[in-house]
């Protein structure tokens, strides 16, 4: 139950966060959520990893779905070097899961061993 809370406290913070903030402020949130809502060190980053790999693959289809994948598949194709407009909306959803997870684990890190629950 404190996995799923600490996940939907990590997804909808960060959402609003998004509007005003950084991207790395989303960091800063899960780090904040893990330390008010005690995990261990492996239930922390996937709670950070899964909320801000979900939040962030969901807003960039959303925004692909905007303007019928024409900027996601040329950047696509700058980068990855295949026109593939949904791998790079999953590696965009992979790398807010990074910044979410190691948020997340380092809050987990900051606990003493005694307390971790």
């Amino acid at each position: 139950m404190k996995w799923i809370t600490s996940l939907l406290l990590i997804a909808l913070l960060s959402l609003a966060a998004e509007l005003y903030l950084p991207f790395w402020s989303v960091a800063l949130i899960s780090f904040g959520v893990v330390a008010a809502i005690p995990q261990t060190s492996w239930k922390a980053f996937l709670c950070g990893f899964a909320a801000l790999f979900l939040l962030w693959s969901c807003l960039a289809f959303y925004m692909d779905a905007q303007n019928n994948q024409i900027l996601s598949s040329r950047v696509s194709l700058l980068f990855l070097k295949i026109k593939s407009p949904i791998l790079l909306v999953l590696v965009t959803g992979f790398l807010g899961g990074i910044v979410g997870g190691m948020g997340a684990l380092s809050a987990s890190f900051l606990r003493s061993p005694e307390t971790q629950g």
